[in-house]
This record gives C-alpha cells, structure tokens and sequence, in this order.
C-alpha cells in the first residue's frame, strides 16, 4: 500500500475531448432505474449463480493465516507450512524447519533475481534482524481525523468507532477500539517471542506476557508491514531454472525473503544511499489457526470451499493486482489517445524549465551497496518496458521466462506501471491542472475492463467501496491538506480498476450505475436488488492491511455481508461470494508458483467461495490467480476475453493425479469452476449454519 502521503488524492491534466467517441456512445446507454446498469442478460448464466460477490482484503499470503490449517472432511489434503512438516501444530519448528530457511546474499552492480552468493542466516555471525512495528499505531487515535491520515489503526473509544465507522456490524465495533502496539513506529516489535533471537524461518506471532506462561496470540494487535513491491517480490521467491524440479518446475525457492526486507526493503525512494531499515524478518511470521486465531476463515474453510493453490496475479502490491482483476492485464502509461507512451510527468508543475522526475524503475544497486536499489519507490520508479531486455531489472526476469518457456507477453514500447500510483480521476470524475503530482496514472482509454464487458452485455455490475460517499464529493488534494475531508482518505483509490478508467470516469452515467458505497451494498441484499457482479472492497479501517487494519477486524466486515446475503434466502440459492487478498503483502509462503508472464504470478493467497454449490469443506486445488475471477465472470456470462493477448486468454489448468498443484500445460489458470459442486441441488442449509 501506499504512505500515508502517497495515498493522498492526486489528479492530471488529460485531454477526454475523443473519450466517448473512441468508446462509443452506444455501448453505454442503460437503465439508471437499475443498480449497476441494465441487466436483460444477468440470468442467462452458465451456472445456478447468477450473483457473484468478489470481497476483497489487503496483504496476507495462504501459509500466514492458514499455516497449520488441518481439513476435517475425509480425504481432503492441504498443501501448508504444517503438512509440509515445516511447523508442528503448535507453532513450533518440525522435521522439515530447514526447507523454509531464509538467505543473505550479494548482489552488486546488476539487479538478479537468482543471487548465487547465498548465505544461511544463523544465530550468530549472520543473524536476522528483529522485526519491526513499521507504522502500526503506539496508541490508539484520539479523533477519526487522526486515524484516517496516519494509519488508520484503533480509535480509542467506541463511540468514535461508530462515528468512524459502517462496515462492521454494531457488536463487532469494539474491535476498532483495541490492539495498539505500545510501540514506536520503526522500532523492534519486542512483542513477539524471541523477537531478538528468532529462528532461521517461520515463527509463530505469539507473546508472552511473564517467563513461564502459555504464549498469547498477537492475532487481534496491529503489527508491522513487510515490503510488497515489483522488483523486490521477484528477488524474495529467487526463481531459478536450474533449481526447477518435476514438483517445482519453476524453481522458485522463497528463501530470500529476509534478505530483501534487510537490503532494500521497500525502496530507496531515489536516496544515494541506503537508510536505516526496520522491517527485519517481519515477513517469516505466522498465526496459528489451530490454536484459535483467523476462527471466521477457519469456519467457512471447514463449511465451504477453501483454495490453497490461489496467487496473487502481480509481483509487489495493491494497485496493480487490483488492476489485474479488472483488466486481465497490468496499465501501461498512456498519451492522450490511450497509446504507450514513455512517462513525462513534471516535478514541479508550472516549471520553466520543466523539472522531470525519473520514473523508470532501476532495481541495479547502487555502487558500492549490496543491494540498495537505484531508482525505486516514490522518489522514482515505477514503471518497466517490458519489452526492452536491455532496460534495468528486465533483463534478468525475461531470460529466466525464456529458459521456463514462458513468453512475457509485454507490448512493445509500453512502459506498464509495476507499483501504486493513484488515478487520473477523483471521484466526481473531474481532473485539476494545477495540483497534479507526478506519481499519477494517466487515464485509461483503449485497455478494456471486465465492467465494459459486463456493461456491452446487458449484465448489472457494480464496484461498492467503503468511503465512496465521502470520495466522491471530495475535491482534489490541492495546495491546502485541509481542503480535503480526512474521511476520504478511508477511500483505497488505488484500489479500484474503474476509477482509472476513462470510459467510467468520463460518463456520469457509467459513475452513477457502477460506482457505489458499501452503504448501497448494504441496501442491495436486504431489497434483493443486487448486480450480477459486485466488487465489494473495505475501507482502510476494515481491509485487514497490516499495521493500519487487522485480520479479525477483516473477517468482521466479510461476515457482516455473509450473513446478511444468506439471511435473504432466495438471494443465497443463487448467489456466491468471493472472499480473498489483493496480495500477499510480502509474508512468506511455501507453495508453488507458476510465473505466467513477466507481471507475476506471486505467492499465493487465501480464497474462500462461499455458496450454496461449494459446501461440506472442500479443498480445492486448482491453479489460480486473481485474473481466475475475471475468467469466472466471462464463462458463466458467456463473455469474450478482455483483449487478444490479455492473460484471461490462458487456458485452464491441467493437472496430473501425482501432483495436483501444477498445471502440465503451463502458463494456465483457471476458472474458478473447479471450487464449486454444481451438482449439488439441495435445497437445505444443513451444511450452511
């Protein structure tokens, strides 16, 4: 995710004068009478569901929150940190400790995402550095302002909490009210047990309270954040051909994890030299739902569908999975016909001469550091031309897809954005040229999302953000901070594929249909007036982000919509929701990764499918990643890829009886049809309650 001054609103100039023409006007008439636009074909589904319901959380990887997940239906396995022998149920280091263990390495003069110099970390000579609390909050805020634009994290009463907040029922509001570190930002997390001392691989976020005593779960506190970006991800999982196995074809060894938070972590933000770092080994811990924590996950995994073999589609963060759910592709920087274009943003608007800030990414360290990259964060960075081996950190990510036989699939001359930068558009849909900033995307003109699929169909979509009420109505950053309502800021803009999009952003027909609050979700169930498709993202309060927001608090929001869908019981006969990560948020994960193309995939992450056609606690391992829900959409809607060459054009997996988890036909991903019983037609809730 982005600081706190990264995630403020910004907005640039972009000339929309042959927006509608190049979209065609036609495409867009509807019924405004009709939440998320006209629906004449919304039934005509492949499948019984005719909702779907995609609730979307923030920056936890599988084995993180599902470590030593056990299945209670016969017969089922799970692929997790515990049944790899990795940990005992307890938490504590198994028979198999040593295949999670974590390198140093070197890295001098060329960006490499295979280091042959590798180093275990040992208690002594070499020895990890404590975690950290990053920007999880000390105390918890005294005003909601205040939350909102430093973390957000805990308030300190309840009735700031319900003035704060409505994406949590009323009795789980006391949550908001609780877990405060105690600790300074950017200071070790004494916290944890052995904080000072850890292992060389997974531990277990525990405390304890005396010498002596049973430790106690830090599962319902605010913790640190690990580095979740590009270039920093493809290092972390250090992908290398001759490390490739019948079992691990893409040899992709997860054992630099600690190393990248302790060089780069999570940018050189364009300093010459590197900064004192205060992540550590943050990335290695874990909660241990077998000892209680994650109870509402762990409930619907062992009532529903739970996948264990589910990515996020993009190396590093937010932004731009997102955007792969969307458009089935990573946004490229684009002129104002919607072209690639090289990025030319100005520094200082106004000035003469213009002063441009590099925003080529350059992960090549520094001289005379071992790692510290040139040009990354929001100092500089952060796009990539794929397409150019020639340019920095690309070369050694396209050799290794060519030694795996896995095309790129980067257009030429297109500089694609690979970190978070905030959209062209506020939410009213106006651009201000005067306080554009330069980590900015230009709008979005000639990639096609998944809501102009659904809109050219005849089938009700719509995005519910928390916030968007407030967002919408909220004027551009500009000079003075406080000319923005805080609340805003609750908003993730960055997270919204459609804001970026000029073809909604343009038409306030299209924002009006499309662009919704949760309120509206809300309001949708109970009436039975929900899309077909509904995209449903928290605000920063209730995401589950680390540091700001927090998995319990996550699961809250998720369950709120739950119960609310099944409580309306001819909306729940036909009805599925969708409840995953945006990324993993940089945690480690033991499972395989298939690289797709140049973009991803990453480490995998928690999906749930909660519906009546995935009951009785299945596990399922079908290869996916976000873009298997853009797929999921288009098969049961009877849609068109997205594009000639845009990822939703893979096929589906397929796998072999000895191992369930990689696909023989690579690159693929699936459906999501592989997570549901379509064959199941009861009409009781036995398994439901």
């Amino acid at each position: 995710m982005l600081s706190n001054m990264t995630r403020r609103l910004r907005d640039r100039t972009v000339v929309t004068t042959a927006i509608l023409s190049l979209m065609g006007c036609d495409a867009y008439a509807m019924d405004n009478n009709s939440l998320g636009g006209t629906n004449k074909n919304g039934d005509r589904t492949e499948t019984p569901i005719k909702h779907v319901i995609v609730i979307l959380g923030e920056n936890r990887t599988f084995d993180h929150v599902f470590a030593t997940f056990e299945p209670r239906r016969p017969g089922e396995r799970v692929d997790n940190l515990l049944s790899k022998g990795i940990i005992t149920k307890d938490g504590l280091p198994g028979p198999n400790y040593a295949k999670a263990a974590q390198f140093s390495a070197v890295v001098n003069n060329t960006f490499s995402i295979n280091p042959g110099q590798k180093t275990p970390y040992n208690h002594t000579t070499n020895k990890v550095q404590a975690p950290g609390t990053s920007y999880a909050p000390q105390s918890c805020y005294t005003s909601v302002d205040q939350a909102a634009l430093n973390g957000p994290g805990c308030l300190a009463t309840l009735q700031l909490a319900a003035q704060a907040d409505y994406g949590l029922s009323q009795h789980d509001l006391p949550l908001l009210t609780t877990g405060a570190t105690g600790l300074p930002g950017n200071s070790p997390d004494s916290r944890i047990l052995d904080f000072d001392n850890l292992p060389n691989g997974p531990y277990p976020l525990v405390t304890l309270a005396q010498a002596g005593e049973t430790p106690t779960s830090l599962y319902k506190t605010y913790g640190g954040s690990p580095v979740h970006r590009f270039y920093q991800m493809w290092q972390q999982l250090d992908c290398d051909v001759a490390k490739a196995t019948h079992h691990n074809p893409s040899g992709c060894q997860a054992d630099l994890f600690t190393f990248v938070e302790e060089s780069v972590s999570s940018g050189s933000n364009g300093n010459p030299t590197p900064h004192a770092l205060k992540e550590g080994a943050i990335a290695l811990g874990f909660y241990n739902v077998a000892k209680g924590d994650a109870p509402y996950l762990t409930e619907l995994a062992h009532k529903y569908t739970l996948n264990d073999n589910f990515h996020q589609s993009v190396m590093g963060g937010t932004f731009a999975n997102h955007m792969m759910i969307g458009y089935a592709d990573a946004l490229y920087y684009a002129d104002d016909k919607g072209d690639p274009a090289t990025p030319d943003h100005v520094l200082i608007p106004g000035s003469n001469p213009p002063q441009y800030v590099n925003e080529i990414e350059n992960p090549n360290p520094a001289p005379g550091t071992n790692n510290w990259y040139l040009n990354d964060g929001y100092g500089g960075g952060s796009y990539s031309n794929c397409s150019d081996p020639s340019q920095p950190g690309v070369g050694p990510v396209v050799t290794y897809l060519n030694a795996i036989h896995v095309p790129p699939r980067c257009a030429p001359h297109a500089y694609y954005l690979l970190n978070n930068y905030v959209p062209a558009f506020i939410g009213s849909g106006a651009t201000d040229p005067i306080n554009n900033g330069p980590f900015t995307l230009p709008p979005v003109i000639k990639q096609r999302h998944i809501g102009d699929a659904l809109t050219q169909a005849d089938v009700s979509w719509a995005y519910f953000g928390e916030r968007w009420n407030d967002f919408k109505t909220a004027p551009g950053e500009g000079t003075n901070f406080g000319a923005l309502d805080p609340v805003a800021y609750l908003y993730c803009n960055i997270c919204n594929p459609f804001l970026f999009s000029a073809s909604v952003m343009t038409n306030a027909a299209q924002r009006n249909a499309h662009l919704k609050d949760t309120l509206d979700l809300y309001d949708a169930i109970a009436n039975g007036n929900l899309p077909s498709v509904s995209f449903v993202k928290p605000s920063t309060f209730n995401d589950g982000h680390p540091s700001s927001s927090r998995v319990d608090i996550f699961e809250a929001f998720a369950k709120k919509i739950v119960d609310q869908v099944k409580s309306n019981k001819e909306l729940w006969k036909s009805t599925a929701i969708v409840i995953t990560m945006d990324e993993g948020g940089g945690y480690y994960d033991s499972g395989y990764v298939q690289p797709v193309d140049f973009f991803g995939d990453g480490t995998r992450i928690p999906l749930l499918v909660v519906s009546k056609y995935s009951r009785g606690g299945r596990m399922s391992h079908e290869y996916g990643d976000h873009v298997s829900i853009t797929k999921f959409i288009e098969r049961n809607w009877h849609l068109k890829p997205l594009g000639a060459k845009t990822r939703d054009t893979l096929p589906n997996p397929v796998t072999s009886d000895e191992n369930p988890y990689v696909p023989v036909n690579r690159p693929a991903i699936g459906d999501l049809f592989g997570n549901f019983n379509f064959a199941d037609r009861r009409d009781d809730d036995r398994d439901d309650d």
